[in-house]
């Protein structure tokens, strides 16, 4: 497949902008609680699948399989209307300036901080026919620390963090983040615009924790990040795409992104991805009902639609990305068998190189220095 024919990046949308305007306001390790004392109570009020309206989802793009969009619109009678964001701060802003979304997609740590505002329905597992397939198989979800027994999430993809590369323009890598200053890459070399994933980068490189907001730490990780900044070519999301158009010679990409592409690519071998010894994040998006949904039984079918085996798979495919549900395994081993370093699973998840939420004060902290790292 030529590289005008693929479909853009799961997440080319992504700018993780270091002072986005919430409409939440952080508060400890979650949002200000819903002012909505109606809304509040709906949040813990169990949701039935069953339609009630259309469809309102809010993803970023490109991230569902077209075909299973149009499964659940033919099967149900409803529309889906589809909204995208193009970060996680965004997603927020959105919900805290009062619009209605049915369905969401939080990654773990925002997951955490919507349902400690009250910003998410509980959901209750028994009600989802397609439940058994998945916690019955992955316990690491039936108490995840972004949401204890998942009462207000269930877990969609898995993926790690990790650098992509031009096997032949660059021969092999070392298997680290210091990679990243490679001479010979210098001037095509993109990282993720992304805070979380830059700094981490920065602070596992130097053996620091992941999300460290020590003042002394920071100093240290843009300092590193600063002699980083002028070999760049610059800050993408986009890691395929720059890697098969040769804009880029070594990326900071996404696991899933970079299955995707591998498994299309006219010639793999050209290509490589590699996890650092240093440590690789890992992360899992969810699914989620906001406490305002006006339509969250139709929410509950769409996520049950969604865990329906046949439709991970075709998701898997898809995307890139490893949905954990039962039966769906060798779908993804076979899409990431010739990459084995794009693996990741559920076990994975386990080594805890989470992002995590900090104090109002660590995070202003390192939206400073993610202002200071772009800013060069």
């Amino acid at each position: 497949m030529s590289p005008e024919a693929l479909p853009p990046s799961r997440r080319t949308l992504l700018r993780a902008g270091a002072t986005a305007a919430l409409a939440l306001t952080a508060a400890g390790c979650g949002f200000a609680a819903h002012d909505d004392p109606a809304d509040r109570a709906a949040a813990e009020t169990p949701v039935e699948a069953e339609v009630d309206g259309d469809l309102v989802y809010f993803n970023w793009a490109d991230y569902v399989d077209p075909s299973v969009f149009e499964g659940f619109q033919q099967e149900y009678g409803v529309k889906v209307i589809q909204s995208n964001y193009d970060s996680m701060e965004g997603m927020a802003a959105k919900l805290g300036a009062g619009n209605r979304y049915d369905v969401i997609f939080p990654s773990a740590k925002w997951a955490q901080r919507l349902a400690a505002g009250g910003r998410l329905r509980r959901i209750d597992h028994s009600r989802l026919r397609g439940a058994e397939a998945l916690f019955g198989s992955y316990g690491y979800f039936t108490d995840p620390w972004y949401d204890p027994h998942s009462a207000h999430t269930v877990p969609f993809t898995m993926y790690k963090t990790g650098i992509g590369w031009r096997r032949d323009r660059l021969g092999d890598l070392d298997g680290s983040w210091t990679d990243l200053w490679n001479d010979r890459a210098r001037g095509r070399v993109f990282v993720l615009d992304d805070r979380d994933e830059v700094l981490g980068l920065g602070a596992l490189s130097l053996g620091l924790p992941l999300t460290t907001d020590d003042h002394d730490d920071l100093a240290r990780v843009t300092d590193t990040l600063r002699s980083l900044r002028s070999r760049l070519r610059g800050f993408s999301s986009d890691s395929y795409n720059n890697l098969l158009n040769g804009n880029a010679d070594m990326t900071q990409a996404w696991s899933g992104d970079m299955a995707a592409m591998l498994a299309q690519a006219e010639d793999p071998s050209v290509f490589g991805f590699e996890t650092a010894r240093e440590g690789a994040p890992v992360n899992s998006d969810c699914y989620a009902i906001p406490a305002n949904a006006r339509h969250p039984g139709t929410a509950m079918l769409f996520i049950d639609y969604m865990l329906r085996p046949e439709n991970v798979k075709k998701n898997i495919r898809y995307i890139g990305y490893p949905m954990p549900v039962r039966g769906t395994e060798d779908t993804y081993a076979e899409l990431v068998e010739p990459f084995p370093q794009c693996v990741v699973g559920a076990d994975d998840l386990k080594a805890d190189l989470f992002y995590r939420n900090g104090d109002a004060r660590g995070e202003r902290a390192r939206d400073a220095a993610w202002t200071e790292v772009k800013a060069g």
